[in-house]
């Protein structure tokens, strides 16, 4: 059974090369103030990539699509990863929510 090889948009493949290309650059401290100009803008990239994906998945969902197929769309996530994108959590917000629910049922128990 040969596996679907998923389509990757142009504009994936731009990111992908470009990020590529700095290994390219010859002189080290011309690579590395580019890597470095990059991963100071990183956080507020990834934040907005985050909040273009949900905006997305919920115009997904608010054209009917089942969370499964959204799952599909985004690739190695499950049904229910789909839907707490869908609200803006990330891993590290689930992480503490889980923490924090954790804490709640040990002073609860604690009682």
């Amino acid at each position: 059974m040969a596996s679907e090889k998923k389509e990757v948009a142009p504009e994936v493949t731009k990111v992908i090369e470009a990020i590529a290309a700095l290994s390219e650059i010859e002189d080290d401290a011309a690579c590395t103030s580019a890597v470095s100009e990059i991963l100071r803008r990183w956080p507020d990239l990834g934040s907005e990539l985050r909040q273009l994906r949900e905006k997305r998945v919920n115009n997904l969902r608010a054209g009917k699509r089942t969370w499964s197929e959204i799952a599909d769309i985004i690739g190695d996530v499950t049904p229910e990863r789909a839907q707490q994108i869908s609200k803006g959590l990330s891993g590290a917000q689930r992480k503490k929510n889980k923490e924090a629910a954790e804490r709640a049922a040990a002073e609860k128990a604690g009682k």
